[in-house]
């Protein structure tokens, strides 16, 4: 199985939060860009505010691998003019993909208008602009029939409001890694949660992100029906290691 066609090499840390630079945070992504040019990498995933050099970076090394970054990042409770000026500028940076955390704080408060309302407008944006939507519902926030209602709702608006071409450009994501759970449990893709949103996601493919760390464990995610993993340990992947850390 080719798995690294299927893998969004992730590194998603601020400066801030890993003690790096600025430089040095845009030499880890230049990195993280080579090692996905030189394995076939499909996708980097990284913040907004370098997806500007690192196109330019991948453009120059003549590569076709996609530059994603993340939008309304880690909480999702950004507003909806917020991310769309957000995804706007990513769009005009050269972002090929944005994975959009979906306000799960207003889903579960019962705003399920707001969040409709965000997921039609941003969608459109990206959809306007010929790029892929992902959008990241948190299932570690979620049980498990909120996970399935959630992306079912995802699922029924993209059908009702968008192409049936766009539909393979839309898709439902597990987690940003990011969120805090309490008791070890999982912050990332678990399969019994993917299961479920693969069970409702309808014409909309599946990302499942953070906590994929084997190849068995990548391999059973494609076999279930993921179209993409979202991980850091891209590499180790690729070369049937196992990796114990990261997302």
């Amino acid at each position: 199985m080719n798995i690294a066609q299927y893998l969004d090499s992730t590194y998603l840390k601020t400066p801030s939060q890993s003690g790096l630079s600025e430089e040095e945070t845009l030499q880890t992504d230049k990195d993280l860009a080579q090692v996905a040019i030189d394995n076939n990498i499909f996708a980097v995933m990284i913040r907004p505010d370098y997806v500007s050099d690192i196109k330019k970076y991948i453009q120059q090394k003549k590569s076709k691998v996609v530059v994603g970054t993340v939008i309304g990042f880690h909480e999702g409770t950004y507003s909806v003019d917020e991310k769309l000026a957000e995804a706007t500028k990513a769009i005009n940076d050269g972002a090929d993909e944005l994975d959009f955390v979906i306000n799960y704080s207003a889903y579960l408060k019962g705003n399920l208008d707001l969040v409709k309302d965000e997921f039609l407008r941003c969608t459109k944006l990206c959809m306007d602009h010929h790029k892929v939507a992902k959008w990241i519902i948190e299932i570690a926030a979620l049980r498990d029939e909120q996970i399935a209602d959630l992306t079912k709702n995802i699922s029924t608006w993209a059908e009702e409001n968008f192409s049936e071409n766009d539909l393979s450009k839309i898709f439902v994501k597990s987690s940003t890694g990011f969120y805090e759970t309490e008791d070890g449990k999982p912050n990332g893709a678990t399969f019994e949660g993917i299961k479920i949103m693969l069970d409702n996601a309808g014409k909309l493919p599946v990302k499942a992100a953070g906590g994929v760390r084997t190849p068995e464990d990548a391999e059973k995610m494609i076999n279930l029906g993921v179209k993409r993993i979202g991980t850091s340990s891209a590499l180790a992947l690729i070369k049937n290691e196992s990796s114990t850390e990261g997302y």
